[in-house]
Protein backbone atom coordinates (compact mmCIF):
# COMPACT_ATOMS: atom_id res chain seq x y z
CA UNK A 1 0.00 0.00 0.00
CA UNK A 2 1.29 3.37 -0.99
CA UNK A 3 0.80 6.63 0.81
CA UNK A 4 -0.50 9.79 -0.87
CA UNK A 5 2.96 11.28 -0.57
CA UNK A 6 4.44 8.42 -2.58
CA UNK A 7 1.78 8.84 -5.30
CA UNK A 8 2.46 12.53 -5.53
CA UNK A 9 6.15 11.95 -6.07
CA UNK A 10 6.19 8.88 -8.32
CA UNK A 11 2.71 8.58 -9.79
CA UNK A 12 -0.03 6.01 -9.30
CA UNK A 13 1.82 3.05 -10.71
CA UNK A 14 5.20 3.61 -8.91
CA UNK A 15 5.57 1.64 -5.71
CA UNK A 16 6.86 3.37 -2.59
CA UNK A 17 10.03 2.22 -0.78
CA UNK A 18 9.36 0.61 2.59
CA UNK A 19 10.21 2.67 5.72
CA UNK A 20 13.27 1.10 7.48
CA UNK A 21 12.45 -0.55 10.82
CA UNK A 22 14.21 0.85 13.94
CA UNK A 23 17.46 -0.85 15.26
CA UNK A 24 17.50 -1.06 19.14
CA UNK A 25 21.18 -2.07 19.36
CA UNK A 26 22.32 0.92 17.34
CA UNK A 27 20.22 3.32 19.39
CA UNK A 28 21.63 1.89 22.67
CA UNK A 29 25.18 2.20 21.37
CA UNK A 30 24.60 5.81 20.36
CA UNK A 31 23.07 6.65 23.76
CA UNK A 32 25.98 5.08 25.65
CA UNK A 33 28.49 7.00 23.55
CA UNK A 34 26.69 10.24 24.38
CA UNK A 35 26.59 9.42 28.11
CA UNK A 36 30.29 8.58 28.21
CA UNK A 37 31.15 11.81 26.46
CA UNK A 38 29.04 13.88 28.82
CA UNK A 39 30.49 12.08 31.90
CA UNK A 40 34.03 12.76 30.72
CA UNK A 41 33.18 16.43 30.33
CA UNK A 42 31.65 16.44 33.84
CA UNK A 43 34.67 14.81 35.50
CA UNK A 44 37.04 17.10 33.64
CA UNK A 45 35.07 20.11 34.85
CA UNK A 46 35.13 18.85 38.47
CA UNK A 47 38.87 18.20 38.36
CA UNK A 48 39.48 21.66 36.96
CA UNK A 49 37.46 23.30 39.74
CA UNK A 50 39.20 21.24 42.42
CA UNK A 51 42.59 22.20 41.04
CA UNK A 52 41.60 25.86 41.01
CA UNK A 53 40.38 25.58 44.62
CA UNK A 54 43.63 23.91 45.67
CA UNK A 55 45.66 26.64 43.97
CA UNK A 56 43.70 29.33 45.80
CA UNK A 57 44.15 27.60 49.18
CA UNK A 58 47.88 27.25 48.54
CA UNK A 59 48.17 30.95 47.74
CA UNK A 60 46.20 31.88 50.87
CA UNK A 61 48.34 29.60 53.03
CA UNK A 62 51.54 31.11 51.64
CA UNK A 63 50.19 34.58 52.19
CA UNK A 64 49.15 33.89 55.81
CA UNK A 65 52.43 32.21 56.70
CA UNK A 66 54.75 34.64 54.94
CA UNK A 67 57.27 35.85 57.47
CA UNK A 68 55.74 33.64 60.19
CA UNK A 69 57.72 31.49 62.61
CA UNK A 70 58.89 28.16 61.16
CA UNK A 71 57.38 25.09 62.77
CA UNK A 72 59.47 23.31 65.39
CA UNK A 73 58.35 19.95 64.04
CA UNK A 74 56.90 18.70 60.77
CA UNK A 75 53.86 17.33 62.54
CA UNK A 76 52.63 20.29 64.57
CA UNK A 77 49.74 19.66 66.92
CA UNK A 78 46.47 21.47 66.42
CA UNK A 79 46.26 24.45 68.76
CA UNK A 80 43.06 25.35 70.55
CA UNK A 81 41.62 28.75 69.54
CA UNK A 82 41.68 30.16 73.08
CA UNK A 83 45.28 29.07 73.58
CA UNK A 84 46.34 30.63 70.28
CA UNK A 85 44.57 33.87 71.22
CA UNK A 86 46.23 33.93 74.64
CA UNK A 87 49.67 33.33 73.13
CA UNK A 88 49.09 36.11 70.59
CA UNK A 89 48.18 38.41 73.48
CA UNK A 90 51.37 37.52 75.35
CA UNK A 91 53.52 38.06 72.27
CA UNK A 92 52.04 41.31 70.98
CA UNK A 93 49.45 42.56 73.43
CA UNK A 94 46.76 42.45 70.72
CA UNK A 95 43.49 41.46 72.36
CA UNK A 96 41.42 41.43 69.15
CA UNK A 97 41.61 37.65 68.96
CA UNK A 98 40.47 37.28 72.55
CA UNK A 99 37.63 39.72 72.04
CA UNK A 100 36.60 37.98 68.81
CA UNK A 101 36.44 34.58 70.45
CA UNK A 102 34.37 35.98 73.28
CA UNK A 103 31.92 37.67 70.86
CA UNK A 104 31.43 34.38 69.03
CA UNK A 105 30.13 32.91 72.27
CA UNK A 106 32.71 30.16 72.47
CA UNK A 107 33.49 28.69 75.88
CA UNK A 108 36.75 30.27 77.04
CA UNK A 109 38.64 30.32 80.29
CA UNK A 110 40.61 33.35 79.14
CA UNK A 111 38.35 36.34 79.74
CA UNK A 112 38.76 40.10 79.79
CA UNK A 113 38.71 41.51 83.32
CA UNK A 114 37.60 44.96 84.41
CA UNK A 115 41.14 46.17 84.98
CA UNK A 116 42.47 44.88 81.68
CA UNK A 117 43.89 41.65 83.05
CA UNK A 118 43.24 38.19 81.71
CA UNK A 119 42.62 34.84 83.29
CA UNK A 120 45.44 32.57 82.37
CA UNK A 121 44.92 29.84 79.80
CA UNK A 122 43.70 26.58 81.47
CA UNK A 123 46.73 24.62 80.28
CA UNK A 124 49.12 27.16 81.78
CA UNK A 125 47.19 27.34 85.04
CA UNK A 126 47.25 23.59 85.43
CA UNK A 127 50.98 23.57 84.87
CA UNK A 128 51.49 26.09 87.64
CA UNK A 129 49.23 24.21 90.03
CA UNK A 130 50.92 20.89 89.41
CA UNK A 131 54.33 22.46 89.92
CA UNK A 132 53.25 24.06 93.19
CA UNK A 133 51.75 20.80 94.41
CA UNK A 134 54.99 18.96 93.65
CA UNK A 135 57.17 21.46 95.48
CA UNK A 136 58.69 20.52 98.85
CA UNK A 137 56.38 22.75 100.83
CA UNK A 138 53.79 22.49 103.59
CA UNK A 139 51.28 22.63 100.75
CA UNK A 140 52.19 19.02 99.95
CA UNK A 141 50.84 17.74 103.28
CA UNK A 142 48.42 20.49 104.33
CA UNK A 143 44.68 20.71 103.73
CA UNK A 144 44.32 22.74 100.50
CA UNK A 145 40.89 24.22 99.68
CA UNK A 146 39.68 26.39 96.81
CA UNK A 147 37.43 29.31 97.73
CA UNK A 148 35.64 32.04 95.80
CA UNK A 149 35.54 34.56 98.67
CA UNK A 150 38.05 36.83 100.38
CA UNK A 151 38.56 34.48 103.33
CA UNK A 152 37.96 30.93 104.49
CA UNK A 153 36.50 30.07 107.88
CA UNK A 154 37.38 26.85 109.69
CA UNK A 155 34.95 25.74 112.39
CA UNK A 156 36.64 23.77 115.17
CA UNK A 157 34.94 21.80 117.93
CA UNK A 158 37.77 21.23 120.40
CA UNK A 159 35.82 20.84 123.66
CA UNK A 160 34.30 17.74 125.13
CA UNK A 161 30.60 17.29 125.70
CA UNK A 162 29.90 16.27 129.30
CA UNK A 163 28.56 12.84 130.19
CA UNK A 164 27.84 10.95 133.39
CA UNK A 165 26.55 7.66 134.67
CA UNK A 166 22.88 7.55 135.52
CA UNK A 167 20.96 5.34 137.92
CA UNK A 168 17.53 3.92 137.40
CA UNK A 169 15.80 6.08 139.98
CA UNK A 170 18.19 9.02 140.39
CA UNK A 171 17.87 12.32 138.58
CA UNK A 172 20.21 13.22 135.72
CA UNK A 173 22.34 16.31 136.17
CA UNK A 174 22.96 18.76 133.36
CA UNK A 175 26.19 18.07 131.44
CA UNK A 176 28.57 20.37 129.67
CA UNK A 177 27.83 21.60 126.13
CA UNK A 178 30.58 21.66 123.47
CA UNK A 179 31.62 25.00 121.99
CA UNK A 180 32.74 25.82 118.47
CA UNK A 181 35.60 28.14 117.57
CA UNK A 182 35.93 29.92 114.26
CA UNK A 183 39.34 30.37 112.63
CA UNK A 184 39.33 32.86 109.77
CA UNK A 185 41.97 32.49 107.07
CA UNK A 186 42.18 35.66 104.93
CA UNK A 187 43.43 35.42 101.37
CA UNK A 188 46.45 37.52 100.45
CA UNK A 189 47.76 38.45 97.03
CA UNK A 190 50.86 36.64 95.83
CA UNK A 191 52.48 38.24 92.80
CA UNK A 192 55.28 37.59 90.34
CA UNK A 193 56.77 39.91 87.73
CA UNK A 194 58.85 37.99 85.17
CA UNK A 195 60.01 39.78 82.04
CA UNK A 196 61.29 38.97 78.58
CA UNK A 197 62.45 40.99 75.61
CA UNK A 198 60.08 41.45 72.70
CA UNK A 199 62.67 39.86 70.43
CA UNK A 200 62.67 36.77 72.62
CA UNK A 201 58.87 36.65 72.51
CA UNK A 202 59.05 36.72 68.71
CA UNK A 203 61.63 33.92 68.61
CA UNK A 204 60.42 30.96 66.60
CA UNK A 205 61.65 28.32 69.04
CA UNK A 206 60.28 29.97 72.19
CA UNK A 207 57.36 28.39 74.03
CA UNK A 208 55.44 31.15 75.77
CA UNK A 209 53.23 28.91 77.91
CA UNK A 210 56.00 26.78 79.38
CA UNK A 211 58.24 29.77 80.06
CA UNK A 212 55.52 31.77 81.78
CA UNK A 213 54.30 28.81 83.82
CA UNK A 214 57.81 27.89 84.91
CA UNK A 215 58.76 31.39 85.98
CA UNK A 216 55.53 31.98 87.89
CA UNK A 217 55.59 28.56 89.51
CA UNK A 218 59.16 29.03 90.75
CA UNK A 219 58.41 32.43 92.26
CA UNK A 220 55.10 31.40 93.80
CA UNK A 221 56.42 28.12 95.19
CA UNK A 222 59.33 29.75 97.03
CA UNK A 223 57.20 32.56 98.39
CA UNK A 224 54.47 30.21 99.55
CA UNK A 225 56.85 27.76 101.17
CA UNK A 226 58.45 30.50 103.25
CA UNK A 227 55.12 32.01 104.30
CA UNK A 228 53.52 28.71 105.31
CA UNK A 229 56.38 28.18 107.76
CA UNK A 230 57.40 31.64 108.95
CA UNK A 231 54.76 34.05 107.59
CA UNK A 232 53.71 36.78 110.04
CA UNK A 233 50.16 37.07 108.70
CA UNK A 234 50.69 40.68 107.50
CA UNK A 235 49.82 40.68 103.79
CA UNK A 236 50.88 37.05 103.69
CA UNK A 237 49.78 33.69 105.17
CA UNK A 238 50.43 32.94 108.84
CA UNK A 239 53.16 30.33 109.24
CA UNK A 240 52.70 27.57 111.80
CA UNK A 241 56.02 28.44 113.50
CA UNK A 242 54.75 31.96 114.24
CA UNK A 243 51.85 30.61 116.29
CA UNK A 244 52.24 30.88 120.09
CA UNK A 245 53.91 27.83 121.63
CA UNK A 246 54.07 26.45 125.18
CA UNK A 247 55.50 23.42 126.88
CA UNK A 248 53.36 20.44 125.96
CA UNK A 249 52.86 19.60 129.63
CA UNK A 250 50.81 22.80 130.06
CA UNK A 251 49.38 22.93 126.54
CA UNK A 252 46.13 24.84 125.94
CA UNK A 253 44.14 25.60 122.79
CA UNK A 254 45.51 28.51 120.81
CA UNK A 255 49.12 27.34 121.25
CA UNK A 256 51.36 24.73 119.69
CA UNK A 257 52.89 22.36 122.19
CA UNK A 258 56.63 21.74 122.18
CA UNK A 259 58.90 19.07 123.65
CA UNK A 260 62.40 20.04 124.81
CA UNK A 261 65.51 18.04 123.97
CA UNK A 262 67.08 18.70 127.37
CA UNK A 263 70.23 20.19 125.84
CA UNK A 264 70.78 23.72 124.61
CA UNK A 265 71.08 23.53 120.81
CA UNK A 266 71.62 19.77 120.72
CA UNK A 267 69.67 16.49 120.57
CA UNK A 268 70.93 14.97 123.81
CA UNK A 269 70.18 11.53 122.41
CA UNK A 270 67.34 10.10 120.34
CA UNK A 271 64.78 9.98 123.15
CA UNK A 272 63.58 13.51 122.39
CA UNK A 273 62.30 12.40 118.99
CA UNK A 274 60.37 9.54 120.57
CA UNK A 275 58.91 11.96 123.14
CA UNK A 276 57.88 14.26 120.27
CA UNK A 277 56.02 11.48 118.47
CA UNK A 278 54.05 10.45 121.53
CA UNK A 279 53.30 14.02 122.56
CA UNK A 280 50.88 14.00 119.63
CA UNK A 281 47.45 12.51 120.23
CA UNK A 282 46.76 9.05 118.88
CA UNK A 283 44.02 10.34 116.57
CA UNK A 284 46.61 12.53 114.80
CA UNK A 285 49.64 10.26 115.08
CA UNK A 286 48.40 7.83 112.43
CA UNK A 287 48.83 10.55 109.78
CA UNK A 288 51.93 12.13 111.32
CA UNK A 289 54.75 13.64 109.25
CA UNK A 290 58.10 15.06 110.31
CA UNK A 291 59.06 18.44 108.84
CA UNK A 292 62.66 19.72 108.84
CA UNK A 293 65.25 21.22 106.51
CA UNK A 294 68.14 19.40 104.85
CA UNK A 295 70.75 20.45 107.39
CA UNK A 296 68.66 19.14 110.27
CA UNK A 297 67.91 15.96 108.33
CA UNK A 298 71.66 15.37 107.95
CA UNK A 299 72.04 15.51 111.74
CA UNK A 300 69.03 13.26 112.35
CA UNK A 301 70.33 10.60 109.95
CA UNK A 302 73.26 10.02 112.32
CA UNK A 303 71.07 9.20 115.32
CA UNK A 304 70.88 5.60 116.51
CA UNK A 305 68.81 3.80 119.08
CA UNK A 306 70.25 1.92 122.05
CA UNK A 307 70.81 -1.14 119.88
CA UNK A 308 72.90 0.77 117.35
CA UNK A 309 70.21 0.94 114.64
CA UNK A 310 69.68 4.14 112.72
CA UNK A 311 66.38 5.88 113.38
CA UNK A 312 66.27 7.13 109.78
CA UNK A 313 65.39 4.82 106.88
CA UNK A 314 65.23 5.74 103.21
CA UNK A 315 62.26 4.85 101.01
CA UNK A 316 62.37 1.38 99.50
CA UNK A 317 60.79 2.44 96.21
CA UNK A 318 61.12 5.46 93.94
CA UNK A 319 58.97 8.36 95.08
CA UNK A 320 58.47 6.99 98.59
CA UNK A 321 59.47 9.50 101.29
CA UNK A 322 62.14 8.79 103.84
CA UNK A 323 61.00 7.42 107.21
CA UNK A 324 61.94 8.49 110.69
CA UNK A 325 60.67 6.21 113.47
CA UNK A 326 58.27 4.82 110.87
CA UNK A 327 56.81 8.21 109.85
CA UNK A 328 57.26 10.16 106.61
CA UNK A 329 59.69 13.08 106.46
CA UNK A 330 59.10 16.27 104.47
CA UNK A 331 62.19 18.35 103.72
CA UNK A 332 61.15 22.01 103.89
CA UNK A 333 64.15 24.29 103.51
CA UNK A 334 62.42 27.19 105.26
CA UNK A 335 62.52 25.40 108.62
CA UNK A 336 65.17 26.87 110.95
CA UNK A 337 68.53 25.24 111.60
CA UNK A 338 69.42 23.57 114.87
CA UNK A 339 70.35 26.21 117.41
CA UNK A 340 69.76 27.42 120.93
CA UNK A 341 66.02 27.40 121.76
CA UNK A 342 65.04 26.91 118.13
CA UNK A 343 62.29 24.58 116.87
CA UNK A 344 63.78 23.05 113.71
CA UNK A 345 61.65 19.88 113.78
CA UNK A 346 57.87 19.66 113.67
CA UNK A 347 55.72 16.56 113.83
CA UNK A 348 52.01 16.36 113.27
CA UNK A 349 49.00 15.67 111.10
CA UNK A 350 49.30 18.73 108.87
CA UNK A 351 46.21 17.74 106.90
CA UNK A 352 44.24 18.56 110.02
CA UNK A 353 46.61 21.08 111.59
CA UNK A 354 47.27 23.51 108.73
CA UNK A 355 44.90 24.79 106.03
CA UNK A 356 45.87 26.48 102.76
CA UNK A 357 43.03 28.46 101.17
CA UNK A 358 43.40 29.79 97.64
CA UNK A 359 41.40 31.11 94.73
CA UNK A 360 41.61 28.88 91.67
CA UNK A 361 42.13 31.69 89.17
CA UNK A 362 45.50 33.08 88.15
CA UNK A 363 45.64 36.55 86.59
CA UNK A 364 48.23 37.74 84.09
CA UNK A 365 48.58 41.38 82.99
CA UNK A 366 50.93 42.19 80.10
CA UNK A 367 52.93 45.42 80.40
CA UNK A 368 55.05 46.32 77.33
CA UNK A 369 55.73 49.92 78.41
CA UNK A 370 57.31 50.02 81.87
CA UNK A 371 60.57 48.24 81.02
CA UNK A 372 61.09 48.70 77.30
CA UNK A 373 62.42 46.90 75.30
CA UNK A 374 61.34 44.19 77.72
CA UNK A 375 57.77 43.04 78.31
CA UNK A 376 56.64 42.51 81.90
CA UNK A 377 54.06 39.90 82.88
CA UNK A 378 52.38 40.80 86.15
CA UNK A 379 50.87 37.58 87.54
CA UNK A 380 48.81 37.48 90.73
CA UNK A 381 47.24 34.74 92.80
CA UNK A 382 45.34 34.98 96.07
CA UNK A 383 46.28 32.50 98.77
CA UNK A 384 46.13 32.27 102.56
CA UNK A 385 47.19 29.83 105.25
CA UNK A 386 46.97 29.33 108.99
CA UNK A 387 46.96 26.74 111.73
CA UNK A 388 43.51 25.19 111.82
CA UNK A 389 43.98 22.69 114.67
CA UNK A 390 46.46 23.54 117.41
CA UNK A 391 46.34 19.99 118.78
CA UNK A 392 47.54 18.42 115.53
CA UNK A 393 51.11 19.83 115.42
CA UNK A 394 53.94 19.48 117.94
CA UNK A 395 57.41 21.04 117.89
CA UNK A 396 60.83 19.88 119.10
CA UNK A 397 62.64 22.67 120.92
CA UNK A 398 66.41 22.45 121.22
CA UNK A 399 66.65 23.77 124.76
CA UNK A 400 66.17 22.88 128.37
CA UNK A 401 62.88 24.64 129.12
Amino acid sequence: MTTPECKARAGEDAPCAATPSPNPAAELKSAMAGFVSEFKDFTTNIQTKLQEQDDRMTKLDRKSTFGARPALATAASVEAPHQKAFEDYLRSGDDDALRGLEMEGKSMSTAVAADGGYLVDPQTSATVQSTLAATASIRAIANVVNVEATSYDVLIDHTEMGAGWATEAGSTAETGTPSIDRITIPLHELSALPKASQRLLDDSAFNIDEWLAGRIADKFARSEAAAFVNGDGIDKPTGFLTAPSVDNDVWAWGNLGYVVTGADGDFNGADALIDLVYALGAEYRANGTFVMNSKTAGAVRKLKDNDGRFLWSDGLTAGEPARLLGYAVLIAEDMPDIGSDTTPIAFGDFGAGYTVAERPDLRVLRDPFSAKPHVLFYATKRVGGSVSDYAAIKLLKFGTA
